[in-house]
């Protein structure tokens, strides 16, 4: 989970140029200045960037925090991961 966090944090370095420990699995749109509706695509490409995966219209619905960001990952993971055997 805290490996996760971290390519999550750099994701948001990335899109938004904040400091990697401002961000934590509570944080939401709210908590950053940047992330509005424009930024959110800006997160999703560099979080896609960062974790090698690609996000629907669905996926970046529900990603509304950044729990929910890191559950969309995971299942993104998890389905590659079974997809690969």
């Amino acid at each position: 989970m805290e490996e996760m966090l971290g390519k999550v944090q750099e994701a948001f370095k990335s899109a938004f140029g904040v400091d990697r420990q401002a961000v934590t699995i509570d944080t939401t749109p709210s908590d950053i200045a940047a992330w509005d509706s424009m930024g959110h695509m800006e997160l999703a490409i560099s979080l896609e960037r960062v974790f090698g995966l690609s996000f629907d219209v669905d996926d970046m619905m529900e990603m509304e925090d950044v729990k929910q960001i890191v559950g969309v990952i995971e299942r993104k993971l998890g389905q590659a991961q079974r997809e690969q055997v």
